[in-house]
């Protein structure tokens, strides 16, 4: 049984003689849903690379741990089984004429695509239909993703995530680039994944992304971790006035966060 998601304790990153990421420390357990917020810049897309295990830290000492669903080094494809990957590039990786059905399936292989040393097999193929009903997308299976909106095509990078049935779910920015009824209709996607036991790790610098089963929040700026804590404690007018160096006034309404 996995307990701890990530395990991070004195990770730095380097590019170009500057770190990017400066002494990390960060644990989050396996049932936890968590919002990673900041500006441009700050070190989140760095973070998400740690994460899904693209990059290494750049150096490592005794105090050095870097650790992901427990271990040390992972093959991207095993890894696959526990994390769900939706990032921000899939949507142009995905822009061809590929149904989302097929987009679906390829998840089982890790690809951009479906290839004939592909073997799907029934059992792939009913998954894919389950996962697809799940979302609601069953209406829009045969349609190609790259004449797809945004909202249809981020919902089935969501479903090709979700094939293998991980145990995690990490978004990058699952907002950007939709529109309001979209964002909401996302969210509510959210909700009902995390009530079926998937947890969900997502990587914004939008307040409204937060939904109320976000349990924690961990702020980050130039590089570092700069505020990491339960929702209702860190999330302060105060907080994001310096995270994002300006003055901002936080409300909350029944749709949620915002800032004026």
């Amino acid at each position: 049984m996995i307990h701890n998601i990530i395990n991070f304790s004195n990770v730095s990153v380097i590019r170009d003689n500057k770190k990017i990421l400066k002494d990390i420390n960060i644990d989050i357990n396996a049932n936890e849903n968590i919002i990673i917020l900041g500006p441009n810049g700050s070190g989140k897309s760095t973070f998400l690379k740690l994460l899904t295990r693209q990059i290494y830290p750049s150096y490592t000492d005794d105090n050095t741990i870097c650790k992901v669903c427990d271990q040390t080094v992972w093959d991207i494809s095993a890894l696959r089984h526990l994390m769900g990957i939706v990032s921000n590039d899939m949507q142009y990786d995905f822009n061809f004429e590929i149904t989302g059905y097929e987009t679906v399936l390829s998840g089982f292989f890790g690809s951009i695509g479906l290839f004939t040393n592909h073997k799907v097999t029934d059992t792939m193929i009913e998954k894919a239909k389950q996962m697809i009903d799940f979302l609601e997308i069953s209406h829009l299976q045969n349609k190609y993703m790259n004449i797809m909106s945004a909202g249809e095509n981020k919902k089935f990078l969501i479903a090709r995530a979700l094939v293998s049935e991980p145990k995690i779910l990490v978004l990058d920015e699952p907002t950007n680039n939709l529109d309001i009824a979209a964002s909401k209709k996302l969210k509510i996607i959210l909700q009902k994944i995390i009530a079926h036991k998937t947890n969900v790790i997502c990587i914004t610098h939008q307040v409204s992304d937060i939904i109320p089963e976000i349990s924690r929040i961990i702020m980050f700026k130039d590089g570092q971790v700069f505020r990491d804590g339960v929702v209702n404690e860190v999330l302060t007018s105060k907080n994001l006035s310096s995270l994002f160096n300006i003055d901002v006034e936080l409300m909350k309404n029944q749709e949620g966060y915002l800032i004026i």
